[in-house]
């Protein structure tokens, strides 16, 4: 098979990926789109876990990891529920790591483990044990294939960064010890400013703290009045939203009707009627500098501040006043 990415090109994937690419577990995830309910709220926030899955597989095989880390890379989002990181929020989980928690018997449940078994690979070692694959993931505040894959996809689909610019961090990429680093101070600033506009302008945006807020008071009522079931959370947003709607509940169906394509919402920390704060997320990627690792923020100011600044809007969080909705 050979696969297209915007990001990244074009490769030729191995037939243990294809075939896990075309299974039912994978293809869910075309379905489930990345950001929640922005996509409900803003018909362009529409990237898929699809999407992203098979980017960090791309960009683990496009800096050398083994067909076994792609194929934990492809799979590493496999769980997650409908509307992703909305059913923490249902859960009041902080950690924002439910998907993590319900992995393995995902995995155990669905056709993956024989499709691994007809290649001769077993499904324990690949995916029960993520701490093998160093490309795959990383602790914050350093790169990984996930954290680096979901910024730079989200920020270029968006418009918020050029491909140009993506192929110029891409090729100051470095793998030193299975792990990535950087080899420029200034395309390590260029990506902090990056993954805050991310994780802090995208993520807190007023219109996604919104959307996430109401979708999860809906989704947390229809688990209660058991109008959906958690089994249900393990399909597609809109298979979801089908199930909601046809229960004909007068208060869900109120919900729902708050989430349109013309909601205008602001921040504003003194009149507001929504205030969240997301899970704290920072980066501080090393540089291979002079033939040392060294934290971006030990050799840039500006890195230092972006740092600053993302930790003190992360604490505070986003302050929400609803103009029309």
């Amino acid at each position: 098979m050979i696969i297209s990415d915007k990001i990244y090109g074009e490769f030729e994937i191995d037939k243990v990926l294809e075939e896990l690419i075309l299974s039912k577990p994978l293809q869910r995830l075309k379905g489930v789109h990345q950001g929640g309910a922005s996509y409900l709220v803003n018909e362009k926030w529409n990237v898929t876990r699809f999407d992203h899955s098979i980017g960090v597989m791309l960009l683990i095989k496009k800096l050398g990891g083994s067909v076994e880390e792609q194929i934990a890379g492809l799979l590493h989002d496999v769980s997650h529920t409908a509307f992703s990181h909305v059913v923490d929020f249902v859960f009041d989980n902080v950690d924002e790591d439910y998907h993590e928690k319900i992995y393995s018997s995902v995995i155990k449940d669905s056709e993956i483990p024989s499709i691994l078994m007809k290649f001769g690979y077993d499904y324990k070692e690949i995916l029960l044990d993520e701490s093998k694959w160093t490309l795959l993931e990383q602790s914050a505040p350093e790169l990984c294939a996930d954290r680096v894959d979901y910024t730079l996809r989200d920020m270029f689909e968006y418009g918020q960064i050029s491909i140009e610019e993506v192929q110029d961090f891409l090729s100051n990429l470095i793998v030193i010890d299975g792990k990535m680093y950087l080899q420029s101070i200034e395309i390590a600033e260029w990506f902090v400013k990056t993954y805050y506009q991310e994780v802090i302008d995208f993520f807190m945006v007023p219109l996604n703290i919104y959307g996430n807020d109401i979708l999860a008071k809906t989704l947390k009522i229809s688990l209660e009045k058991k109008l959906i079931s958690l089994d249900d959370l393990l399909g597609e947003d809109e298979e979801v939203i089908y199930k909601i709607k046809s229960s004909n509940d007068s208060e869900v169906q109120g919900l729902l009707n708050q989430l349109h394509q013309n909601v205008h919402v602001i921040e504003d920390r003194t009149h507001y009627e929504l205030h969240r704060k997301n899970k704290i997320r920072l980066i501080d990627p090393s540089i291979f500098w002079r033939n040392e690792l060294i934290k971006a923020s030990l050799l840039s100011e500006k890195v230092r501040d972006m740092g600053n600044i993302a930790n003190e809007k992360s604490i505070r969080g986003m302050y929400v006043k609803i103009i029309s909705n």
